[in-house]
């Protein structure tokens, strides 16, 4: 079905319409001029923005869209996550061309809904408009805490330690798999249809093996965010210093943490945790793991800090690796080796402004 057969709001009811709230804060949700939400006294609202561009962020060649959906959503998720807020409601506009089909969209929101209700968010709303530079998705993710609770990233003190959830650099991994086997396929694709003319190319020519890869594409294709880590820090007592979401690669998310709290760093190579399947893939790429883990980006794990009087508690909690220590801001920003030799942290993760 073509999605002008259905028009802005026919497509908005077609895809919304099994949409029920599920927080006692929505009042009014999609079908309005805007939602409603009515938070209880001394609740703090949260908002987060993200966009996402096709050629940028993703690649249709081998992002189905359903899975495009779901991390759209996580990717927002996380950012509440990352405050130490519960997310509430989710705000979706998107631009597409007309190469697009109805059902394209319905895989898109399906992944949209997966994740949105395994999380417990309410979908209240958005925008749809015609592109004819490559899909765009704009998503805005609200959310709520308490005052007490809200973490940001200015308050890491002296002596506080580094903490990280999960394991790093396996989504950037993913990528590079991803656009190693799309050259090959492209590559061979094209010597196919140069061979056979007009008569049409076999899709499944050159068609790439991920086994034994499978966890590294889940990771940059299906991230998560981690709630489960927030939960485990308050069901601890901790509440962080400071947090953050590790998009952009580890260098650049504590760089941020130490400008922004005047402080200095200094985290271990041997204590960045690092999947098999990264480590493998990295070897196999000539790359190194460390560098993976540090710059990789789109991991969207947990950075935060906790006070040193916490170290036993928070090295008991699963899935969270302690990594280093805050220094004064004196000492710079720097990874000791294995060698024990040491270096200065530098913002080399991903840019999507760069050239």
């Amino acid at each position: 079905m073509e999605i002008k057969e259905l028009g802005e709001f026919g497509l908005i009811d077609h895809l919304t319409k099994d949409i029920k709230p599920q927080n006692p804060s929505t009042v009014k949700g999609v079908g309005d001029d805007c939602a409603v939400m009515q938070y209880e006294n001394g609740r703090q609202v949260l908002v987060t923005t993200d966009m996402l561009m096709e050629g940028v962020h993703f690649d249709l060649q081998y992002t189905p869209m359903k899975h495009l959906g779901y991390k759209s959503a996580m990717v927002n998720l996380s950012d509440v996550y990352a405050m130490n807020g519960t997310p509430r409601q989710m705000v979706v506009s998107i631009a597409l061309g007309k190469r697009f089909g109805v059902e394209d969209l319905e895989d898109f929101y399906d992944g949209l809904k997966m994740a949105c209700d395994a999380h417990h968010v309410d979908i209240v709303g958005g925008d749809t408009t015609s592109s004819r530079t490559g899909l765009a998705i704009s998503i805005t993710c609200i959310g709520e805490a308490n005052p007490e609770d809200v973490v940001m990233r200015n308050g890491a003190k002296e002596t506080d330690l580094i903490c990280v959830s999960g394991n790093l650099g396996a989504a950037y991994m993913g990528l590079q798999l991803l656009e190693r086997e799309k050259a090959i396929f492209n590559e061979q694709y094209k010597e196919a249809q140069q061979k056979e003319g007009n008569k049409g190319v076999d899709d499944t020519i050159a068609q790439p093996d991920f086994s034994g890869r499978e966890y590294l594409l889940e990771r940059i294709l299906k991230p998560e965010a981690r709630r489960d880590i927030v939960e485990a820090l308050a069901s601890a007592g901790i509440k962080p210093t400071s947090m953050m979401d590790i998009s952009d690669g580890l260098s650049s998310e504590l760089m941020h943490i130490c400008k922004q709290s005047g402080v200095g760093c200094r985290i271990y190579e041997d204590r960045i945790p690092v999947d098999y399947q990264t480590a493998s893939a990295a070897e196999e790429f000539g790359l190194s793991t460390t560098t993976c883990a540090l710059n990789g980006g789109e991991d969207y794990e947990l950075l935060f800090t906790v006070p040193l009087t916490m170290n036993d508690v928070v090295s008991n909690i699963e899935d969270v690796k302690v990594i280093g220590y805050i220094t004064p801001a004196s000492e710079g920003q720097k990874l000791i080796c294995r060698d024990k030799s040491e270096f200065n942290l530098k913002a080399q993760g991903w840019n999507p402004l760069k050239d």
